[in-house]
C-alpha cells in the first residue's frame, strides 16, 4: 500500500491498515517534510526495515506498479483529484471524508471507480459509532424540540 496525506486521519488511517497481517506500505507521500519523516520513522520501526520510499510528489508514488492500493486523508479539497488519479493508476482506494467538494466532483469519481474497476472505501464508519447513533436518534425523535436548521 501507499498513503497519501500523513498528518492526522492519515496517520490514523496508516496505523490501522498496518495492523492488518496481509498490508506493508511500501511508499507515503506528504508535501510536508515533518509528516514524512514521523510517518516514515513509524512505518520503519514497524516493519523492521528502511524500505519504506517517501515521496513529495503523489504522481511519483501512484507510479509505482508494486503499490495495490492508497489511503488518502489529504486536504478536503484534494481528496477527489487524489482518488482519480489513484483509480486511473490502477490503484484500489480508501478515502477520507468529506469525499468532495461537489456534487459533480463525487459522480465522476464514482464513474471512474466502475470504469476502471476498482475498489473503493470511504472513510464514514464514524457515522455508525454508538454516540453518533444515540445522537441522531435523539435529534429523529424530537427530544430536541423542534428542528428548523442544520448545518
Amino acid at each position: 500500500m501507499g498513503g497519501i496525506g500523513l498528518a492526522n486521519r492519515g496517520g490514523h488511517d496508516l496505523g490501522w491498515a498496518m495492523g492488518q497481517k496481509d498490508v506493508q506500505f511500501v511508499a507515503i507521500c506528504d508535501v510536508e517534510k515533518s509528516w514524512r519523516d514521523r510517518v516514515k520513522a513509524r512505518v520503519d520501526k514497524q516493519y523492521g526495515n528502511t524500505d519504506c520510499a517517501v515521496y513529495h510528489d503523489f504522481r511519483e508514488l501512484l507510479d509505482r506498479a508494486d503499490i495495490d492500493a492508497v489511503t488518502i486523508a489529504s486536504l478536503d479539497s484534494w481528496h477527489v483529484l487524489h482518488a482519480l488519479a489513484a483509480v486511473r493508476a490502477g490503484k484500489d482506494i480508501y478515502v477520507e471524508k468529506p469525499l468532495g467538494m461537489s456534487i459533480h466532483e463525487i459522480q465522476v469519481l464514482r464513474d471512474a471507480v466502475h470504469r476502471y474497476g476498482r475498489v473503493f472505501q470511504f472513510g464514514t464508519q464514524q457515522r455508525s459509532s454508538q454516540e453518533f447513533r444515540q445522537a441522531c436518534e435523539i435529534a429523529r425523535n424530537g427530544r430536541l424540540g423542534k428542528l428548523h436548521t442544520i448545518k
